[in-house]
């Protein structure tokens, strides 16, 4: 998983393409916030927000 994030983090440096950080870091924390509450008294709660 680390290895992944170097490399992303390599091919953003290289490329000039730091406006994709913004983006990933959004889509990660979706994600973990998903699977977080996923089966959990919170999901109702989540459902509101979006």
């Amino acid at each position: 998983m680390f290895e992944f994030l170097k490399d992303l983090w390599g091919f953003m440096k290289v490329r000039k393409k730091f406006w994709l950080a913004p983006i990933i870091l959004i889509m990660m924390l979706l994600g973990v916030l998903i699977v977080l509450t996923q089966g959990t008294a919170v999901a109702p709660f989540i459902y509101t927000l979006f």
